[in-house]
């Protein structure tokens, strides 16, 4: 059996994704990870308290799957192309439930400055993940933002469209 953290992590995955940040209520969650209150207020202090772990969480499942996905790849240019196939792979795994940052910023007000550092930190990391492959700045800019706008294009359309004209196009940039 999970421990009551471990079920309220993974109640508010679904729930978040499902519902969205701000129509999930603290008692739904308490309600539907089956966990006493005192348990919740045990391990966060607020919603916003557990919205940051869950982006922590976030974070480092997304980046294990990520460099899972890309282990067989030998090459820095495999690694950027395979990337796009990644996000179709979570399409298919998630059912194009898009960015789960970037759904969560669009519901928070600008001034929250915690949940909006963990967003900023998560971007951060997969800007630099382009810049490592790629020894151009402007280069590797150019595919962050690609990779991005292919996942949010993706999850509005619900296809995978995009993503396959987004990797022609970073496979003719880096070739």
């Amino acid at each position: 059996m999970k421990s009551p953290k471990e079920r309220i992590i993974e109640t508010t995955f679904q729930l978040f994704a499902r519902q969205g940040y701000n129509s999930t209520g603290i008692n739904q969650i308490i309600s539907e990870a089956e966990v006493a209150r005192a348990s919740f207020y045990q391990y966060f202090k607020s919603k916003e308290d557990l919205c940051v772990e869950f982006l922590k969480v976030r974070h480092e499942y997304w980046f294990k799957e990520l460099n899972s996905f890309l282990a067989k790849e030998k090459d820095s240019k495999s690694k950027i192309i395979n990337a796009f196939d990644f996000v179709v792979y979570m399409n298919e795994k998630e059912n194009f439930r898009g960015c789960s940052f970037l759904n969560i910023l669009s519901e928070i007000p600008m001034d929250n400055t915690k949940i909006l550092s963990g967003i900023q930190s998560h971007k951060a990391d997969l800007r630099n993940f382009f810049s490592e492959l790629v020894n151009d700045e402007e280069l590797s800019d150019h595919i962050y933002m690609l990779f991005e706008s292919s996942i949010i294009e993706s999850q509005l359309f619900k296809s995978n469209e995009l993503i396959e004209k987004s990797k022609k196009i970073v496979t003719n940039l880096i070739q």
